[in-house]
């Protein structure tokens, strides 16, 4: 297919078109799961597979633990009403996020760059990698504890090893390949449990409604009441929203609402949130264990309990979450660091970096300091999500900068958005401090106040930003030269594989060749002379000049 010229200047060259996928691009997506283009519709999946692939998140026992360590500072009502709420909350945000995931195909660090620009997507991907580290060394750590306490011969360092080696290969592959298909063969056995568990407890131990009364000997006071701390708490794994982002975008355009409204709904985070923590809160009190109630009593009575069967749920449940974890940590250091540094690796070798720096931080009590690590890591992410949905929410609804739109290459985004970077920063700063120098209360109010800051600091900015902010007028777009640019592949000139071209550019320092996503995000010299085009193209003389022509 040629091309046409522009107006009164030089012709490009021609686009080499297909109508199919490029198999070498498929022989690699197996794999790499597109983690650095855009998922074109032909690798969506249907509401099975992207539930299958979601739903390990719910397994977590993470969510049994914060629950019962909640527990233990404002009680068992306080804390049902917290989740509960956190329930309602998140599948409101998460709602949003898929169905916008999904339209675009997207990820956290694509979708950033219209946020933030280059440099500010790749902080982003970075905020989003190391936080999921986090997490798989903390679900990590709850299975070599399961491991170390029905085989107390055997050391904990060398129970985490055998976590991280187990653990890691499983997430070679991606989301529509294999997580799905492994989620979904060991979804019934991790529901078996969950329920047996409880069964076991009460044939055992009884029942009383004890647990729903309990309330700390000493309890803590944090100046506001026992439910919005452990909201505020819930608050701090706001991280989940880049979690369903970075699944969603996997997702059919024809099945966004249904995805949008149960896959990443409130239905699904009342059984994630709520159920889990309930039961975790129910095996805590209820099971007989020695020495206090502390984070990991409902894990290790659960393993005291139920011997090798107690185990075995607890290594399914960690199974089916940290393969999802693994994945996207993987792949989102992965994109930090080929934007960052212009180092574009294997996923898999992501993957292993990862594997390595999980089980160094596993020899730490890393279950001891979970809540101050969430205040830390809470208000970062809290700000990010605030801005994301104030983004969506106002250029979807026509409000703001009608050109504050999700353009995400490259060549096409500047390096600083200064709207965004600044919301971000300075409620970043602010929420930091607050749990840093502010005390409990400090703590409490960080996440809701950069929350709101966030927001209100990027609405603002929406309203006085200019065009350049978001975009770089830039002439020679691939996507107007071909009829449908989510069907039709582009052949990139420097790797030679072809992608849609919805994520195609012109390379102006290789005679305006095409050029893929990946690429142009790797190299310098595209970057400049994308760059120098939109000085050139957007001022005065050169306005003129087009008009004239």
């Amino acid at each position: 297919m040629s091309v046409s010229p522009h107006p009164g200047t030089r012709a490009v060259p021609p686009l080499v078109l297909s109508s199919t996928d490029d198999p070498r691009v498929l022989e690699r997506a197996a794999a790499e799961d597109y983690s650095l283009h855009i998922v074109p519709l032909s690798w969506r999946t249907g509401r099975l597979g992207v539930s299958m692939a979601w739903f390990g998140l719910m397994s977590a026992m993470f969510w049994v633990v914060v629950g019962s360590t909640v527990t233990l500072s404002v009680g068992t009502v306080d804390t049902i009403i917290g989740i509960a709420l956190s329930a309602v909350t998140y599948g409101a945000i998460n709602s949003v996020a898929a169905r916008y995931a999904a339209r675009t195909g997207t990820s956290v660090s694509l979708f950033s760059r219209a946020l933030f620009g280059r440099a500010g997507s790749a902080f982003a991907a970075a905020l989003f990698g190391i936080t999921i580290t986090y997490y798989v060394v903390a679900e990590g750590a709850i299975v070599a504890s399961a491991l170390h306490a029905y085989l107390p011969a055997l050391p904990i360092a060398v129970c985490g090893l055998i976590v991280v080696l187990y653990q890691a290969p499983l997430a070679m592959r991606g989301v529509t390949t294999w997580l799905d298909k492994i989620n979904g063969l060991l979804l019934p056995l991790y529901l078996l449990g969950l329920v047996g568990s409880v069964v076991w407890a009460v044939a055992r131990y009884g029942y009383s409604n004890d647990w729903l009364t309990y309330e700390p000997a000493e309890a803590v006071d944090f100046g506001v009441p026992g439910w919005w701390f452990a909201f505020t708490v819930y608050m701090g794994v706001w991280v989940v929203t880049m979690m369903a982002w970075d699944f969603a975008r996997f997702g059919r355009p024809e099945d966004a609402q249904f995805n949008g409204r149960v896959t990443f709904g409130t239905p699904f985070y009342v059984m994630t949130l709520l159920v889990n923590a309930v039961v975790g809160m129910f095996l805590a009190h209820t099971i007989e264990i020695e020495g206090a109630l502390n984070e990991e009593s409902a894990i290790l009575g659960i393993v005291a309990m139920m011997g090798f069967w107690g185990l075995l749920w607890v290594v399914v449940s960690q199974t089916r979450v940290n393969t999802g974890n693994f994945y996207l940590a993987s792949t989102n250091l992965q994109n930090f660091f080929a934007r960052a540094f212009k180092l574009t690796l294997p996923r898999v070798f992501w993957l292993a970096v990862v594997a390595v720096v999980v089980y160094v931080m596993m020899l730490t009590n890393v279950l001891s300091w979970i809540l101050q690590a969430l205040s830390y890591q809470g208000v970062i992410i809290v700000s990010w999500v605030a801005i994301a949905m104030t983004h969506i929410a106002l250029t979807s609804t026509g409000k703001g900068n009608a050109l504050a739109t999700a353009e995400f290459r490259p060549g096409r985004v500047p390096a600083v958005n200064p709207a965004g970077m600044f919301a971000w920063g300075v409620s970043s700063v602010v929420g930091i401090a607050m749990v840093a120098f502010g005390g409990t209360s400090g703590t409490v109010w960080a996440p809701p106040v950069s929350c709101v800051l966030a927001a209100v600091l990027y609405a603002i900015a929406l309203g006085f930003s200019k065009p350049s902010w978001f975009t770089l007028d830039r002439p020679f777009d691939p996507r107007d030269e071909v009829d449908d640019p989510w069907e039709a592949r582009v052949q990139c000139h420097r790797c030679g594989d072809s992608y849609i071209a919805y994520e195609m550019d012109r390379d102006p320092s290789a005679g305006h060749q095409a050029i893929c996503l990946a690429c142009a995000s790797d190299t310098p010299a595209f970057l400049r002379a994308a760059d120098a085009e939109a000085a050139e193209h957007g001022s005065p003389s050169r306005r003129a000049e087009v008009a004239l022509d």
